[in-house]
């Protein structure tokens, strides 16, 4: 059971263990920028991940995939700019972490000292172990990402939900106790059955942030641009929207087209 919210000057990757132990949910959402910090960051939000989604929101790509190192960096540079309390994790891109634990290595350190950012993210298991432990070794926090993994969306065909069947659910829990033994100190669990996720959120001592995993998990996390309506064409069952920006961003625009070229703006009061 949740119970009422502490107020915390900083967030620490120990803060987010010390919720997850008085049962307090923790929030996370995306940034890309200096000014979308600001705002998420004044806002409460625990954790600022600046996701590779950036490739999809920020430049139009289909996938995650496309985004380089160099964006990431320059992505989280702007982002912790912007914050005074978040904890802010950056993505490591695919590409930079998966073939050779040195190059996880050399990515996690140029994303910490080039950016400022607190802690890093991959994606994967028993499969980039070594990596993670490279990263771990070297004193970066890492926090794991399981279930869907949209930098293997080729290799899974489809962003449908994963561990549905049995053998796919069982890997996913011992990837989850292999990420927490090996040192990480939190794991994303992204579009998973919610009974799954739940068990595996039990079955670990760090929290569980899901994204379409359910409630029973330690927090929360969405891509800020769609929660506030930013983007429209993306509506998966577990997106909330809190806002339609998307129609009134639209609607101010309009209007200030309209305003300029009726002459109405600037009227005297906008003038020097």
């Amino acid at each position: 059971m949740s119970v009422a919210k502490k107020e915390y000057k900083r967030i620490t990757t120990k803060t987010l263990v010390d919720m997850k132990e008085k049962g307090e949910k923790i929030s996370m959402l995306t940034a890309y920028d200096f000014t979308m910090a600001k705002i998420v960051d004044g806002a409460g939000i625990d954790v600022i991940l600046v996701g590779d989604s950036a490739s999809n929101v920020m430049a139009g790509h289909e996938t995650t995939l496309p985004i380089t190192l160099d964006q990431m960096i320059y992505h989280a540079s702007s982002v912790v700019r912007g914050i005074n309390r978040s904890l802010v994790v950056v993505d490591i891109p695919f590409g930079s972490y998966q073939s050779d634990p040195k190059e996880a290595l050399r990515s996690a350190i140029r994303i910490m000292k080039e950016s400022g950012a607190h802690a890093v993210k991959v994606e994967g298991g028993k499969e980039i172990k070594e990596s993670v432990k490279r990263i771990l070794n070297a004193g970066i926090p890492v926090m794991g990402h399981l279930g869907l993994t949209p930098q293997s969306i080729y290799k899974f065909g489809t962003y449908t939900v994963r561990a549905k069947e049995e053998a796919e659910a069982e890997k996913l829990k011992s990837d989850a106790l292999l990420l927490e033994k090996a040192g990480c100190f939190a794991i994303v669990l992204e579009k998973v059955p919610a009974k799954l996720a739940e068990e595996v959120a039990k079955s670990v001592s760090i929290p569980i942030i899901g994204i379409g995993a359910g409630n029973g998990v330690d927090g929360q996390v969405l891509v800020t641009h769609d929660m506030v309506g930013m983007t429209y064409e993306f509506n998966p069952r577990f997106l909330r929207r809190y806002l339609d920006l998307y129609a009134e961003m639209t609607k101010a625009f309009e209007q200030y087209s309209t305003d300029v070229k009726s002459g109405d703006f600037p009227n005297n009061k906008e003038q020097y």
